[in-house]
């Protein structure tokens, strides 16, 4: 398990001014926990899970696009169980650096006040409405565009993306200190292991701590006992699975991590105020 968020190196190619990445991978295929210098637009296409940006640790679904400024690590971690038929989840990725947004306004002073704008923001951010659906347009396009094609795309997008009026903002930049590195590497690991057996022993080892040490500091941390929030962690990825599939609440609850379905069944009850089978209807 590495010590702190990976850098992504994303290489200035002489011929290209800007990365774009349109792929078709396996669900536990991504890249993990990282940061970079350039920015980032990512759009799912096929796929939902857990994402970290920044100082943030939420659920997300397909469709959504999310814009990380420089220097913010993040990961997606995506569920197996949705994914196409062949497991694979895609995504389109698109990279670019502050001197090429330096050059464009050079090159066009018109982009000037929207490229300003863009990078004014420093929170990552999920786009919503309108500008949601153009910018799914576009980036799709984009997969069939000639390489000249897509520089007249990418100034629409940035265009685009410089709305904020159709934003939230999903993500913080953090101060990689030792707290916030220990926390960082207790939930990657619970993202990736919450559907098996997690004991205070391996979590303890994971941040070099001894057993004690680490309840106080998760305590302290996040307000809950470890277990607290390892079941609502639980309880929260079982209702990404009841409105996205049709599996069985028996199923869920055992994916989940979960062994016994009476006591899924009351957890639930008690943080959702509704049993599985009354949220999944609801949702519907």
């Amino acid at each position: 398990m590495f010590e702190k968020s990976k850098y992504t190196y994303v290489p200035e190619l002489q011929k290209h001014s800007f990365f774009f990445d349109h792929v078709k991978i396996y669900w536990n295929e991504q890249i993990t926990f990282h940061k970079q210098k350039t920015w980032e637009l990512s759009y799912v296409i096929t796929g939902s899970g857990t994402r970290i940006i920044g100082d943030t640790i939420e659920p997300f679904s397909r469709n959504e696009i999310i814009l990380i400024p420089p220097d913010i690590p993040h990961c997606w971690s995506f569920n197996e169980f949705d994914a196409d038929e062949t497991g694979r989840i895609e995504n389109i990725t698109l990279t670019f650096s502050d001197l090429f947004l330096e050059k464009c306004i050079a090159a066009f002073p018109e982009m000037d006040k929207y490229i300003k704008r863009m990078q004014h923001n420093t929170e990552a951010i999920s786009f919503k409405g309108n500008t949601l659906i153009q910018l799914q347009n576009l980036m799709l396009s984009m997969i069939k565009q000639t390489e000249i094609e897509r520089i007249s795309s990418l100034i629409k997008l940035l265009v685009l993306i410089s709305s904020p009026e159709d934003s939230n903002a999903v993500g913080k930049p953090i101060i990689e200190d030792k707290k916030t590195i220990r926390m960082q590497k207790i939930q990657l690991y619970i993202m990736n292991n919450y559907q098996n057996n997690i004991n205070l022993d391996e979590m303890a080892k994971l941040i070099e701590l001894d057993k004690s040490s680490f309840c106080i500091f998760f305590k302290k941390m996040t307000g809950k006992t470890f277990f607290s929030y390892l079941t609502e962690y639980r309880i929260e990825s079982s209702c990404q699975m009841l409105i996205q599939t049709n599996l069985s609440i028996a199923e869920i609850c055992f994916i989940s991590g979960f062994k016994d379905i009476p006591y899924y069944n009351r957890v639930f009850k008690r943080i959702k105020n509704k049993t599985p089978t009354e949220y999944r209807k609801t949702a519907s």
